[in-house]
């Protein structure tokens, strides 16, 4: 009988606000390297093909094509790169702050 009433206590108490920042923090993180993802590598393609290749080094247009082809997909790797080493560090900064409890 005692197990059921604290089981009744448990259920009426909210939620942990920890948890829903917890969860709010990753979607930000996600949707800000999602953002990234999209913008930088293509970005990086054209600005690169017109001014880089074509216009400062005066590559013809198929060379341009390659080499920023190869820029665009070094940027993803970055980018990809960059939210492993973020994703990480929050997981490990959580998982420090759950121990301390």
């Amino acid at each position: 009988m005692e197990r059921l009433d604290k089981a009744a206590l448990n259920a009426l108490q909210p939620p942990d606000v920890r948890n829903e920042s917890s969860l709010a923090s990753t979607l930000k993180t996600l949707l800000f390297f999602t953002a990234l993802m999209i913008t930088v590598p293509i970005g990086l393609y054209f600005t690169t093909k017109s001014y880089v290749f074509e216009g400062a080094f005066g590559m013809s247009n198929r060379d341009s094509y390659f080499y920023a082809a190869i820029v665009a997909v070094v940027a993803v790797h970055v980018v990809l790169a960059l939210f492993v080493y973020v994703a990480w560090n929050e997981g490990s900064r959580q998982w420090r702050e759950g121990k301390q409890d």
